[in-house]
């Protein structure tokens, strides 16, 4: 079985997030980050080269393979910054018709910009998420 890339390292999350070069894409990291430690009351780790994690699960599949993940994340993509939620968005209906302009995959949320969506819901979206993750995983 080959070898997980994402997992927790000791990169730096400010000098990671400071090497970004667009400057609203630096901007709206450093809220999120900062978001995310008031959401989570953790430190920040990265996960792999440019997930910034916080907190921490064990998971395991049926076929046997199994790893570690944070419980909540995100990284500034090229095209998006994308914000891990990792229950994905079925149980949030109600959040995600009030967040805004985005797009989702599995467990990904894929935002242009901070101001498209309203931070209200999503610091709901990660508290809820985030207290799932904890009694399933706990």
């Amino acid at each position: 079985m080959a070898e997980l890339k994402t997992k927790p390292n000791k990169l730096s999350v400010e000098k990671y997030l400071n090497s970004i070069k667009d400057e609203q894409k630096k901007k709206d990291s450093f809220n999120v980050l900062e978001l995310m430690k008031k959401v989570t009351k953790e430190d920040p780790i990265m996960w792999g080269p440019s997930i910034v994690g916080f907190g921490k699960y064990h998971y395991k599949y049926e076929s046997g393979r199994e790893g570690d993940m944070c419980m909540v994340g995100f990284s500034p993509r090229k095209n998006a910054l994308t914000v891990y939620i990792m229950p994905g968005f079925t149980r949030y209906d109600d959040l995600m018709k009030k967040l805004g302009k985005y797009k989702t995959g599995l467990s990904c949320l894929y935002i242009k910009k901070l101001e498209d969506i309203d931070m209200k819901v999503l610091t709901d979206l990660i508290m809820e998420s985030v207290r799932w993750m904890k009694r399933k995983y706990s």
